[in-house]
């Protein structure tokens, strides 16, 4: 994949900040007194394994005016080398914008992950084309790789426009486009009509495209994998079915991904990986991994494989740094990963997990 050859930022997203708190312990929210707490969004987990790595990247963002939070956030994001742009929104009183949070605990054996989304008066829902100058972005600065996220684009009208416009103007300017749908029935509720409009522009300029087989068939329409199977390796013919029937439809994408998880319990999973490049597959079969918290783990591997595509490595290489990021996010207490190095994430994929003095 080529990318453009003057720019500023590597990747650039736009997102909505908030925190996550977690109990310490893997204990159940509802009976702990001490919590864990990040900042967090799903674009930036996937931007900072190119900003651990050194490439620059950059977050679109809104913030609420003169709030310790906020400042937590920016602090955060300077921590992982992440530049931020975006206003600063009066809170309007105790009743008016904030950070959302994001309560979640991280499972143990058989007792799964719990996850309760507080996004009322969410201050990212504001995001809004008018705040940001889109031709300094995308033609003087440069960017090589636009990621949207369906989370961003369904979070409310102005959100939805402000993906649309940022689609249409990255593409104007040459720069590549990665699209996770990642679709939520919650979102979509009575806005079917509007969203199914906004994703079937955004994919159709997209050049990446990353979903699993719900957010093909909800969000783009497209028949799901048959039903059957014991397992999820035994599904892997229906997912290239499923990822040639998108690519039919919406032939400006050159390259699909999609990851597969089989969920043995909180603490193992089984995490595979398929991608369409071109013409080429790449299936990487589900292998065991420990899971710490497995929230991430699908930003991880999204982060691990743009990374590679960055760095103009061959689609199996890109594949396979992708799932060992996946793999090394879930072994973390944050939902995001900072690698020290490369080195770190291949000795995952290598299964290496020997000291190294």
């Amino acid at each position: 994949m080529k990318f453009r050859e003057k720019f500023k930022y590597a990747i650039v997203v736009p997102s909505s900040m908030g925190v996550r708190i977690t109990p310490i312990d893997r204990q159940p929210v509802h009976i702990s007194n001490t919590f864990h707490m990040q900042a967090t969004s799903a674009e930036t987990n996937v931007i900072s394994i190119s900003s651990a790595l050194g490439l620059p990247a950059k977050v679109l963002t809104t913030f609420v005016k003169e709030s310790p939070i906020a400042l937590l956030i920016k602090n955060d994001l300077s921590r992982r080398h992440i530049d931020y742009e975006g206003v600063e929104v009066e809170q309007g009183g105790p009743w008016g914008y904030r950070h959302q949070f994001n309560i979640a605990d991280s499972g143990y054996g058989l007792r799964g992950p719990r996850v309760q989304n507080d996004r009322a008066g969410e201050v990212g829902r504001t995001l809004n084309l008018k705040d940001f100058d889109l031709d300094r972005i995308f033609n003087q600065e440069g960017v090589q790789l636009l990621h949207l996220s369906g989370l961003i684009a369904a979070l409310s009208p102005e959100t939805g426009l402000f993906c649309l416009e940022l689609a249409r103007s990255a593409k104007k300017f040459g720069t590549k486009i990665s699209f996770d749908l990642n679709y939520r029935a919650s979102f979509w509720k009575n806005r079917a009509k509007e969203l199914s409009a906004i994703f079937k522009e955004i994919t159709s300029v997209s050049d990446i495209l990353i979903g699993n087989e719900e957010d093909f068939q909800l969000a783009l329409g497209i028949k799901g994998p048959e039903a059957g199977g014991t397992n999820i390796s035994d599904k892997i013919e229906s997912f290239k079915l499923m990822i040639m029937d998108v690519k039919k439809a919406f032939p400006n994408a050159t390259t699909f991904a999609t990851t597969l998880r089989e969920v043995v319990s909180s603490n193992e999973h089984h995490w595979g990986a398929i991608l369409l490049d071109q013409q080429t597959w790449t299936v990487i079969e589900p292998r065991p991994i420990q899971v710490l918290d497995r929230i991430g783990g699908g930003d991880g591997f999204v982060g691990g494989l743009l990374y590679g595509f960055l760095k103009g490595w061959n689609s199996e290489k890109c594949a396979q740094f992708g799932w060992a990021s996946g793999a090394f996010v879930v072994t973390l207490l944050d939902d995001f990963g900072l690698p020290a190095d490369e080195d770190m994430i291949w000795s995952i994929w290598e299964g290496n997990a020997r000291v190294k003095r």
